[in-house]
């Protein structure tokens, strides 16, 4: 195996780990480190490490305690840039020179003012050969969230939306099931590699959603949920408030709502923002998503339904979308699943790319995915 073959292969290792922790590291991104030494030809992992929940300890400190003195004049690979800064913690580009490692190969300088090539130059001035680039795009997907929310203000948003087979999304006044018990495990899945699911009010006054991840043992990894509430319409006895203790409840809101009305949820435990109002008299969704990013939020899963998913398709601000579609027909008059503005969205293939598509259960899955 040449050299370019083991850099690649222990950063196909990190990417692994560092995907661990999507969903549980915000505001921090999610970083995996694999330390090696060679043998012959052959690479022996001595450490390997990813970021822990909350975003500490980091990923590469996690790596350099399980090598010990095996890390000295060894490679390391790690998926995003070593900090530079000294924050909760020191840098990590300095606890990697004084591990005495010797080569860093990472996948993507981290465009965060604090860092932006410093940890790589701190590397580079102790000695150390670095290489920058590897699978970068593979780090860049798995890190879409932080970055965006470094450079776009906002958090990453993945649209998740299920229609019939002649594209229906429900019946007005009504609950359908659209997707199979296979989709639904799949959605839980998704909700736990996110840090927050959001919806609209419409589909709390309509459902009451408990928004939080029923699969066994995954309960603890139930992301934060947020609502946007123009008029801070949300009841105070619904599902999402009274467990909010439980699972974080989050509501977005806008300027004219009363410090009163806002109070009130503030003492059942309920975090309330407000954001700027569009032309249409709704919450701009790019000044919400600025305000959830500003709290630290990389990466939103939106569930909020039709209406929702055709505002953010025209504001701009979806990243993939997982389009579920059932092989059953409503056959009477529903609510459309893809409106015209998400249809033509996810139709530009200058702006978007079908990934890959999947069977789940009975239905098909198509994800999508944002091409810039």
């Amino acid at each position: 195996m040449d050299a370019a073959s083991i850099d690649r292969a222990m950063m196909r290792h990190a990417l692994v780990l560092a995907r661990r922790g999507l969903g549980r590291t915000w505001p921090n991104p999610t970083v995996g480190a694999v330390i090696w030494q060679m043998d012959g030809d052959q690479p022996i992992i001595v450490g390997r490490g990813f970021t822990q929940p909350g975003g500490r300890p980091h990923a590469e400190t996690q790596a350099i305690a399980m090598a010990g003195e095996s890390a000295r004049g060894a490679s390391m690979a790690v998926t995003l840039e070593p900090c530079a800064h000294h924050g909760k913690t020191p840098p990590c580009a300095e606890a990697i020179v004084a591990a005495g490692i010797v080569r860093v190969v990472s996948a993507l300088e981290d465009p965060d003012p604090r860092v932006k090539g410093g940890g790589h130059a701190i590397l580079r001035n102790a000695g150390l050969d670095v290489s920058i680039g590897v699978l970068a795009e593979e780090a860049r997907a798995v890190n879409l969230g932080f970055l965006r929310k470094i450079l776009d203000y906002r958090p990453m948003v993945t649209l998740k939306l299920a229609q019939t087979a002649d594209g229906f999304a429900g019946v007005v006044g009504q609950q359908l099931m659209v997707s199979s018990s296979a989709s639904k495990q799949r959605v839980h899945l998704a909700r736990a590699s996110h840090d927050a699911i959001m919806v609209g009010v419409g589909t709390v006054l309509a459902d009451n959603p408990d928004l939080t991840c029923r699969l066994k043992g995954m309960m603890p990894f139930s992301p934060v949920r947020v609502v946007l509430d123009t008029h801070l319409s949300t009841p105070m006895g619904c599902r999402l408030v009274e467990t909010c203790h439980t699972v974080p409840t989050w509501i977005v809101t806008g300027p004219d709502t009363p410090d009163e009305k806002i109070e009130a949820f503030r003492k059942a435990g309920v975090i309330v923002e407000r954001a700027a109002l569009g032309q249409d008299h709704r919450i701009d969704l790019r000044d919400a998503l600025c305000v959830l990013a500003s709290r630290g939020l990389t990466r939103i899963l939106s569930e909020g339904g039709p209406t929702l998913a055709e505002a953010m398709a025209l504001a701009n601000v979806i990243d993939s979308a997982e389009i579920y579609s059932s092989p059953e027909c409503l056959n009477r008059e529903g609510i459309v699943a893809l409106r015209p503005g998400l249809k033509a969205v996810l139709g530009d293939g200058s702006r978007f790319e079908v990934s890959h598509t999947v069977t789940s259960g009975r239905d098909t899955l198509d994800h999508y995915a944002r091409r810039d």
